[in-house]
């Protein structure tokens, strides 16, 4: 069997499963949308409870920065314990219907990618029968979401423990803040190095729950076994799908800064709609690429044979030419001899 690559099977699956894409938008792209709507609804809320006096007002309307700074402490005095309140309700609930929304749309797209490379006539599946049907896999799913929403809730809480510690070593007598962002860089990149190790490794662990019906912590095992005896083609779609990944990024932000060059000259509702049009066809692009890299993931789960160097040929050994038993009598050193006899 001849040797295939992984990203272009997850680049053909995609292509010729735009209804995965589709799925993967409407889940991620609803809890956004509920997400973005309960922000802004507490937002408004919270600003509908401020009270602002005759002599805030008064200290807006200067104009002057250390005045409305003023005003504007005055103003959120004794309503910031209310607003954090209201923002951790808002962040527990979205958090929640992304953990069940997420479950949902990864079980949809798992299996449609399996039932897609097991119904493929041009491989020969390695892994066991289908028992999908059979099992429960949203538990276990759930419980994967779950951890990967509290793996991004303490890389936040590490992110702000790591600015409460470089501040602890900023000196009062010669504060120097360069040297605390110096120091708040490491630790901050190595906490956003292990949330991303983390959160891929549980992302990857769904494919296993979903395929085998494992527990959360038994995927986690499966995830892990599974990149020791393939890290060659996963580091390679992985790397595959983040170059183009990158590709979208940096043509998504030359085309917003195009219409910014604009907006003296073009009206701002133009350039704003231009503005979210581009953010979400930049959105959707990147949702299909995690598509195609789920994909590359699943074909290298589902038929590793298929990735496996083709055996040598056997190299037959030359074939021995008889020896030659007749002897050429028109050779230069037999003829002398047979003139010889001759003469004697």
């Amino acid at each position: 069997m001849s040797r295939v690559s992984p990203t272009i099977e997850g680049f053909r699956a995609a292509f010729r499963r735009p209804s995965l894409t589709f799925a993967e938008i409407a889940w991620r792209w609803t809890v956004g949308a509920v997400a973005w709507g309960l922000s802004l609804f507490w937002l408004v809320e919270y600003l509908n409870t401020l009270l602002v006096s005759k002599g805030d007002a008064a200290l807006l309307s200067t104009k002057q920065p250390l005045l409305v700074a003023r005003a504007i402490a005055h103003i959120l005095r004794g309503s910031l314990n209310r607003a954090v309140l209201s923002a951790v309700v808002v962040l527990i609930t979205a958090a929640m219907l992304w953990v069940v929304a997420a479950s949902v749309g990864r079980i949809a797209t798992v299996r449609g990618l399996l039932s897609r490379f097991r119904n493929d006539g041009t491989h020969n599946s390695s892994a066991s029968t289908d028992a999908t049907g059979e099992s429960r896999p949203l538990r276990s799913v759930i419980g994967l979401s779950f951890l990967r929403a509290i793996v991004t809730l303490a890389a936040v809480l590490a992110l702000v423990g790591a600015a409460v510690l470089c501040n602890f070593a900023l000196p009062r007598e010669n504060p120097q803040p360069g040297l605390v962002f110096i120091l708040f860089l490491p630790m901050a990149g190595l906490v956003c190095l292990a949330w991303s190790a983390l959160n891929w490794l549980l992302s990857l662990a769904a494919i296993f729950a979903v395929r085998d019906g494992d527990d959360a912590l038994e995927a986690v095992f499966a995830a892990v076994a599974f990149f020791r005896e393939h890290s060659r083609p996963v580091i390679a779609v992985s790397t595959w799908t983040g170059l183009a990944h990158l590709v979208a990024f940096s043509i998504a932000s030359t085309a917003v800064s195009l219409p910014l060059a604009f907006i003296q000259v073009a009206p701002w509702r133009f350039v704003v709609a231009v503005i979210i049009l581009v953010t979400l066809m930049y959105f959707a692009v990147v949702d299909w690429l995690y598509i195609v890299r789920l994909a590359g993931y699943v074909f290298i789960a589902e038929m590793p044979e298929a990735l496996a160097e083709p055996a040598p040929q056997p190299v037959s050994a030359p074939s021995a030419s008889p020896p030659q038993t007749s002897m050429d009598r028109d050779e230069l050193i037999l003829s002398d001899i047979s003139n010889l006899a001759v003469e004697t």
